[in-house]
């Protein structure tokens, strides 16, 4: 039988069963990953691959060409563990769509406060509607707030969310107690000197070596975590400028998911400030392209 080829119109999933599911998965054992960039000037190929003894591996391929509309486009090969054989090509828009969001849920239920009351969203494109509706699905009190360089795709997030759009960002830093970030920026959005104790940041956008959301400030003053330390510390900007400068040293580099799931100490106090850099790697990819076939069968049984 030929593999299905899943897409946002043929499956539904609920945001608090990924976060639960990539929880598990940071319970077993580190995967196999790699990753691989082509570059033609602005326009990047990436694909990664991951492999998870138990749970198969995975390949997914994008194009990002950020001169075009849209501007991600690819898919993801699933492989059974036992018999190597293709079980679904899943649409890249669907997993990582999931996949960014729940990753960042994950780290904000273990390192923000739990009594949290306001969200900021900085950014306005499909990954930070996502959040605005996953993030008060496990805060449910939080009022969320939303800036955009171009304050009118504030505005329309805001419309279709139901929530607030801001236009002075450092003041809409200090009143939040998330902020999450997903641009496309390559300069800091994000600065030290807007902060206040007890934040969680949640920075998603950058991806490569030249990309960065927050400052040097706002790592300094931050106990940092990543997702995975395989797929962000050597390979994204976030990290990469700020420790070939000095800026912070590896060791200021708290520890990833799989610390922290297995009991690692994330926040010691309620004055911390905690920084989770979200890289998104493939590892996270298979975790969610299974839940994804899961609930494909189910919902096709």
């Amino acid at each position: 039988m030929n593999p299905p080829y899943i897409t946002p119109q043929n499956v539904s999933l609920n945001w608090l069963d990924v976060v639960a599911a990539l929880r598990a998965g940071h319970l077993a054992a580190r995967p196999e990953i790699a990753d691989q960039f082509l570059h033609r000037g602005e326009d990047v190929l990436l694909s990664r691959a991951a492999w998870i003894d138990g749970l198969g591996a995975a390949v997914k391929s994008v194009t990002v060409f950020p001169g075009r509309q849209p501007s991600v486009q690819g898919a993801m090969l699933l492989f059974d563990d036992i018999t190597g054989a293709v079980e679904a090509v899943i649409d890249s828009a669907l997993v990582t769509r999931w996949k960014t969001v729940a990753d960042s849920l994950l780290g904000a239920q273990i390192l923000a406060r739990p009594e949290a009351q306001r969200l900021l969203v900085i950014g306005a494109g499909a990954v930070a509607e996502g959040l605005v509706a996953a993030y008060t699905l496990l805060f449910p009190e939080l009022a969320v707030e939303v800036w955009n360089r171009t304050p009118a795709r504030a505005e329309a997030l805001a419309t279709r969310a139901g929530v607030r759009a801001v236009d002075n960002l450092p003041e809409a830093v200090k009143r939040a107690d998330i902020i999450t970030v997903a641009t496309m920026a390559k300069a800091p959005v994000l600065r030290g000197e807007w902060l206040r104790a007890g934040q969680h940041l949640d920075l998603i956008g950058a991806f490569t070596a030249d990309m960065r959301e927050a400052d040097d400030a706002a790592l300094q003053r931050s106990r940092i975590f990543v997702d995975s330390v395989a797929t962000t510390v050597e390979h994204i900007g976030e990290l990469m400028i700020p420790l070939a400068s000095g800026a912070i040293t590896r060791a200021d580099i708290l520890g990833d998911l799989y610390d922290l799931a297995q009991g690692a100490t994330g926040r010691t106090s309620p004055e911390d400030i905690t920084l989770f850099k979200n890289g998104g790697g493939a590892h996270l990819d298979l975790m969610v392209g299974r839940v994804i076939l899961d609930a494909y069968r189910a919902q096709s049984a």
